[in-house]
């Protein structure tokens, strides 16, 4: 899921928790930045801390995953609804909702992930609409498998760029959520080269998030960097059980986006082409 911009209420609160942070050892061959991406070998999918990173290939088996994702911190239950409010220094509030579909996908390389919607509008219309793909390994990992992204102005489409799609035209997948996350862990998100090159760090696993849907506990913090962006960063709050309450932009255009409510909605719901979802 791709959050998008919020006010820095807990900024130093979430900034003070990365401490003593480590990351785990790849192998050489796989990360030698003198060894041509396309001649390096691919890994099976890594397990518990050994996630992928960077421009690491992996190669995975799609009989190890599934469209049914039950990651305690981001359980996506088909018509499960997440309605959040957006604001940021200067911008109008926008108004973001994520739902998850009963549709599935099966994509260049060989695995089926669950759809995904994810719609930005602002005064009403919409600015941003996204089919997010994602699937889970054997293990309870959650990968980021790929979108369909396009933004528009006054109703008209002006931009399908950040579009892509796992195991096409170079693409990697990437780890949105961790199945046991342990403080330290770094990831990467999503690769395509110079244009997805999104990464993620574990903060911590027992924070105190409270937002207008209410007060949680034992809330999962991650840190977002982008290598392509290195001045951006994102802190991101998940409660076991609900999923994404928080999302702080602690760079130039500080923001925040939290959690509003949490509901079920029809099975024609998230459906539809881009800029026309069902609701």
């Amino acid at each position: 899921m791709k959050y998008r911009h919020a006010l820095p209420l807990l900024t130093i609160a979430a900034a003070s928790i990365c401490v003593g942070c480590t990351t785990s050892a790849n192998a050489p061959a796989a990360t030698d930045p003198t060894i041509p991406l396309e001649s390096r070998p691919a890994s099976t999918p890594p397990v518990g801390s050994q996630l992928p990173t960077g421009a690491d290939l992996v190669s995975l088996d799609p009989a190890n995953f599934s469209a049914d994702i039950t990651n305690p911190y981001w359980p996506m239950k088909p018509g499960t609804r997440w309605t959040y409010r957006s604001v940021e220094a200067g911008e109008p509030p926008q108004e973001v909702v994520i739902v998850v579909t009963k549709a599935t996908k099966k994509l260049a390389n060989g695995v089926t992930a669950r759809v995904v919607r994810d719609t930005a509008r602002s005064k009403g219309q919409i600015i941003e609409d996204t089919l997010d793909w994602y699937a889970q390994d054997a293990e309870g990992n959650v990968w980021y498998m790929g979108e369909q992204t396009a933004e528009f102005e006054k109703g008209k489409m002006v931009s399908r760029a950040g579009s892509w799609e796992a195991g096409a035209d170079g693409a990697q997948p990437g780890i949105v959520l961790p199945a046991q996350p342990q403080v330290g862990q770094k990831y990467r998100q999503e690769y395509k080269k110079g244009e997805a090159e999104d990464n993620g760090e574990v903060l911590a696993t027992n924070h105190l998030v409270e937002v207008e849907a209410g007060p949680y506990k034992d809330a999962l913090v991650t840190m977002d960097t982008s290598t392509i962006e290195p001045d951006v960063v994102e802190y991101k709050f998940y409660a076991p059980g609900v999923g994404p309450l928080l999302a702080l932009d602690i760079s130039g255009g500080a923001g925040r986006e939290e959690l509003i409510k949490v509901d079920e909605v029809a099975p024609k719901a998230g459906t539809g082409p881009l800029g026309k979802p069902n609701s």
